[in-house]
């Protein structure tokens, strides 16, 4: 029966990876054997840097890599920084309490973003964050810290809690507890909120789209593009706007275990 299992997981993988490789095909191919022939090739013919090269001169990418670069991280910043104090709390209220308050946060996720984006959008026009990469971080935060919070709450609750107490019982405050005994080892789930945070930050659309709509980050300007009809650009930009999500997973893969992200299931 393992072969079936073998079977299937290369099936899968081919499924998931096809969408990357026909990705790297049209960004790399000469665009008469892909996006302009009747068949396009599925196998690499005339292999060149043009397409990138051309799509990467100027502003046009520059920017919105930038302006998704610098919202993404500070989405993981602000998400970590409330996330924290917020997990922390949550893992040192009897279970039934915390749970209730976890589910609570997690239901506010099953909100559609175009729902919740409209109210915010007139809102931020007030407050003159519209158009501003703090504004929309603050948006996108709406929507990472809730899972952050689960996650944080279940890697403080499976510190033992007889460790708080000699630190305290040695003299250490609670500044001096947290930020000298509870942070290091909390190091490895506050990595995988901070990552899976990140990268929320860098794929999402709708709040990018509705609170930046002009000059905006990365995502809605390969909408732009595709829809505008410049498919090379598009196809060059998504190239790229994996780049950093795959270092990052392969950076930081060993905080992403079920240890780490089973958030309050733990404890």
């Amino acid at each position: 029966m393992r072969w079936w299992t073998y079977l299937g997981a290369i099936i899968v993988g081919i499924y998931f990876l096809f969408p990357l490789y026909i990705l790297v095909l049209l960004a790399f191919n000469s665009p008469k054997y892909t996006v302009l022939a009747k068949f396009p090739s599925l196998l690499p013919v005339s292999l060149t840097l043009n397409n990138l090269i051309t799509a990467l001169q100027g502003t046009a990418f520059i920017d919105p890599f930038i302006k998704s670069l610098e919202t993404a991280t500070l989405v993981g910043i602000i998400t970590i920084a409330l996330a924290i104090p917020a997990g922390y709390g949550l893992s040192r209220l009897p279970r039934a309490i915390s749970y209730s308050i976890i589910i609570l946060l997690l239901v506010t996720n099953m909100m559609p973003a175009i729902v919740i984006g409209i109210p915010i959008v007139v809102d931020f026009l007030k407050l003159h964050l519209f158009e501003s990469v703090i504004g929309l971080a603050l948006a996108q935060t709406l929507i990472t810290l809730p899972l952050a919070t689960f996650i944080l709450q279940g890697t403080f609750s499976s510190i033992p809690i007889d460790l708080e107490h000699q630190a305290r019982v040695d003299g250490a405050n609670l500044f001096n507890r947290l930020f000298s005994v509870l942070l290091p080892l909390a190091a490895p789930g506050i990595a995988a909120a901070f990552l899976i945070s990140w990268m929320f930050s860098w794929d999402e659309f709708t709040y990018a789209i509705l609170l930046i709509p002009y000059h905006s980050t990365l995502p809605v300007t390969i909408y732009q593009d595709v829809t505008r009809g410049n498919l090379l650009a598009g196809i060059a930009f998504s190239l790229i706007f994996t780049i950093p999500v795959i270092i990052l997973t392969f950076a930081l893969q060993k905080y992403l275990r079920g240890e780490y992200l089973a958030g309050g299931i733990k404890g």
